[in-house]
């Protein structure tokens, strides 16, 4: 994505405060490109009713008894076409190809337009897909065939559950993935052992008990991205990053963020990270003594590691008594020019619309953010909801990471609204430009040696802008490429067999991700094996474990504290 055409007021693609996610222009604009190419268009249409034929011709033999290969295969991994059904009845059948050919016609012919704008081709086909993904068959009652199974199966009674449940989430007021009351935080997530060790406006910094004689001198302390509450990182025992550290000899720390309200309106991005990070990796310093800790931060979380160290590197003096020694980042982006999908909802008229939103309320509400993520693969985060509770008449699966999905947080207006404009709408810090408590941050002052690491299908934060990190930065980088996604490439704990593979390896100073995936050979198992050894060899010897807390930063209360549990 351009980040030129993202920026400017005047651009085509950038909607208008009426239509502020482009549906309308992006759909109109579509429209007058093909209508001044009618010879084009004429050609695709006969190729439609060309394809439509087939398949009308596959119903009529497949009516008759008549063996006959699909006309338009379903994708492998499209889940919902999986039945049996699909294939072998010749009324199903027909609907399923029908509705697949002119899904893909019209979705190819969007990408096909010419004489438009890049991103608003890229709008317009993400609109017309939650269109699509919305009128899919197996969506209704009557076209699903599980569904009728299931309802002649149970005479009726699957029915009035998914009835139920269709009530259920319309007092929620959404499509719920998860009952509310299927963990409860401090028991079954988040329940590590450990202490508050320091409390301000902006976080709690929770340390942790120790399960190993002798730690590492060099504590690991977890930035959590203040969009999303920090147990993400220590969920359940068997996949808990926390406990698998503490395991291996660290002293560990994580950051837990407050959830603003309205009376944090004005908190800046300047306050996340002078008030919330710094003095959060100084607390752990102090308590573990020693002159230097190593920081991790997931997501947004690593985004302000790397603008700490920029505005720490920018001062003769703050480098000097630099408190990172090096540092990981997982699914970072800190190059904004092509953010992904997420783009699509990216324009000076969308970013007026959540600022005058954002201004009201003093905040923007985590269900928003939620809610945008979803759209971004609605099959699997809205329509798999529908079909299983409200047509099969499901109980909602228990699951840890749908249950710390879909328990957001608050961000304020100030920080969030500079965020999106001098970081996805400006790529400001990519560009150099970027100030922050009144230094100009430059990457390329970055010495501190990364721990970089990418999710291969994550459709938040594109690898390959992850990737230009490693580029960007003046010191040494390794690169771990992990399969899955945004965050089941990175909650990855070892098991026996090896259910997911990565790739790892040195990326310093390379801009070419391709070309390092490329040279780079894939190895089978948990990237954090890799990753607790490049930590053993840079966090010195070992000794005994620091207490939990000390003088200067005493123990305050029993974790998980008590922001995590503010709605």
């Amino acid at each position: 994505m351009n980040t030129q055409t993202i920026s400017n007021p005047a651009s085509p693609s950038s909607g208008s405060l009426l239509d502020p996610f482009d549906i309308v222009g992006s759909s109109l604009a579509v429209q007058q490109s093909w209508l001044r190419q009618p010879e084009r268009l004429a050609a695709i249409m006969e190729n439609l009713a060309l394809d439509a034929h087939r398949v009308h011709e596959r119903f009529a033999r497949t009516s008759l008894g008549i063996p006959s290969e699909p006309a338009v295969p379903a994708v492998i991994h499209d889940q919902r076409f999986q039945d049996s059904v699909w294939i072998e009845q010749p009324g199903f059948a027909y609907l399923k190809e029908m509705y697949l050919l002119y899904s893909r016609y019209l979705e190819d012919t969007i990408y096909a337009t010419e004489d438009i704008n890049p991103t608003q081709r890229q709008r317009a086909a993400f609109w017309v897909r939650q269109w699509l993904d919305a009128i899919a068959p197996t969506n209704f009652f009557w076209t699903n065939p599980e569904a009728l199974r299931r309802g002649l199966a149970s005479h009726g009674f699957s029915v009035l559950l998914g009835l139920q449940n269709w009530l259920r989430d319309l007092a929620a007021g959404n499509v719920q993935m998860v009952e509310p009351d299927a963990f409860q935080v401090g028991r079954d997530l988040a329940a590590t052992p450990g202490q508050v060790v320091l409390r301000n406006e902006m976080l709690e910094l929770l340390q942790y008990a120790p399960t190993t004689d002798q730690v590492r001198a060099m504590p690991v302390v977890l930035v959590a991205p203040w969009i999303n509450k920090y147990y993400i990182m220590d969920l359940g025992p068997d996949n808990s990053l926390v406990r698998f550290l503490r395991d291996q000899g660290f002293t560990v720390f994580i950051t837990s963020w407050k959830n603003p309200g309205p009376e944090a309106r004005a908190t800046t991005l300047d306050d996340y990270l002078l008030k919330g990070v710094q003095p959060a990796l100084e607390a752990a310093r102090a308590i573990c003594g020693v002159p230097q800790v190593h920081a991790t931060g997931y997501c947004l979380g690593g985004t302000s590691l790397a603008l700490l160290l920029a505005w720490l590197n920018a001062d003769p003096t703050d480098r000097a008594a630099n408190p990172i020694a090096h540092w990981t980042t997982f699914t970072t982006l800190v190059d904004f020019s092509d953010p992904g999908e997420i783009g699509v909802f990216l324009s000076e008229s969308s970013f007026e619309f959540l600022r005058k939103r954002m201004n009201k309320a003093g905040y923007l509400d985590g269900a928003d953010m939620a809610n945008a993520f979803r759209m971004l693969r609605p099959n699997n985060l809205i329509w798999h909801y529908v079909m299983h509770s409200y047509l099969y008449g499901e109980e909602l699966p228990p699951s840890d990471v749908l249950f710390w999905n879909c328990d957001t947080t608050r961000m304020p207006a100030a920080m969030h609204e500079f965020y999106l404009r001098e970081l996805y709408l400006n790529n400001r810090l990519a560009q150099g430009s970027l100030e922050i408590g009144g230094r100009r941050l430059d990457l390329g002052a970055i010495q501190q040696p990364l721990y970089a690491v990418g999710a291969e299908q994550d459709h938040i934060a594109p690898w390959k802008q992850t990737f230009r990190l490693c580029g960007l930065i003046g010191g040494p980088a390794r690169y771990v490429l992990a399969t899955s996604g945004h965050i089941l490439g990175i909650i990855n704990p070892p098991v026996t067999p090896p259910k997911r593979r990565y790739w790892v390896g040195d990326a310093s100073g390379s801009q070419d991700a391709a070309a390092w995936q490329e040279a780079t050979a894939k190895a089978p198992g948990s990237w954090w094996e890799d990753w607790i050894h490049w930590l053993s060899e840079r966090c010195g010897p070992v000794g005994p474990p620091p207490p939990l807390g000390n003088s200067q930063y005493p123990p305050l209360e029993a974790a998980p504290g008590r922001y995590v549990l503010e709605k």
